[in-house]
Order: C-alpha cells, then sequence, then structure tokens
C-alpha cells in the first residue's frame, strides 16, 4: 500500500504553503493560491492524464500533447460535495484517434481519482481532436 502525506503550513488566516515530497504550491482564497476545489479538480485532470499516458504509451499511439479541462459543479446542500464534473481532454495531432477514444475510457477505470469522484458525482468525459 502507497503512503502519500503532505504538510500544509498556515500563517494567521486561510493563506499556507502545500509542501508535498516534489514541489509547493502556495493555498488560499485570494490572487496566485489555490483554493481547495482548484486543488482537487487539479488532482483529477492530473491523475486522468497520467493514467490516459500510460494506457496509450502501450497502445503505442503518437500525439503531440493534450490540453484537460475540468469544470466542477457542486451541491447547494450541506456537505456541498461535487454534483456534477466534465472532463474535457484536447488531444493534438493524433496518429490513432480510437484508440485515444479507446485509451480514455480505459483511463476512467483505473485512475484513483476518477473512481473517487464518481463515488459523489457524475462525470462526463469529452475527448476531441485538435489539429
Amino acid at each position: 500500500m502507497a503512503v502519500q502525506e503532505i504538510k500544509i503550513k498556515f500563517g494567521n488566516g486561510f493563506n499556507g504553503e502545500l509542501i508535498a515530497k516534489n514541489g509547493t504550491v502556495a493555498v488560499g482564497g485570494t490572487e496566485g493560491t489555490l483554493a481547495p476545489y482548484d486543488m482537487l479538480l487539479g488532482s483529477l485532470a492530473a491523475c486522468l492524464y497520467s493514467t490516459f499516458l500510460d494506457v496509450v504509451e502501450k497502445k503505442r499511439i503518437v500525439f503531440d500533447g493534450a490540453d484537460v479541462t475540468v469544470t466542477g459543479e457542486k451541491r447547494n446542500e450541506i456537505p456541498t460535495t461535487l454534483k456534477y464534473v466534465k472532463v474535457t481532454i484536447e488531444v493534438r495531432d493524433v496518429s490513432d484517434e480510437k484508440g485515444v477514444l479507446k485509451a480514455a475510457g480505459l483511463a476512467t477505470k483505473y485512475c484513483s481519482v476518477y473512481e473517487t469522484i464518481s463515488k459523489v458525482a457524475d462525470i462526463d468525459l469529452e475527448v476531441k481532436f485538435i489539429k
């Protein structure tokens, strides 16, 4: 079992620094900082893309990069968990579009953050191809 650990050092108020093994990020509610849902949606994008890369590498699919956009809608009821999430992956200059679609589908099955969020929210995945 892999153990992950982060630490956030807060000052007096909601401004701090998240410290992880491989880097740091400013946390808070002001310009230049990430709020909690920014980090959650960012975690989903990063995990899904990392998993997607593993799959396309095994399938030997070639492309020139991708942009991942994640939009989340929270419930009004407390706790205000996510209600709906839309993930859009725009893939550039793809050698095998059908293979990319299959790889994206497999990535949703193997990405642990996707699986975690899917327990509370409906998630839609859209893959677009950019020439």
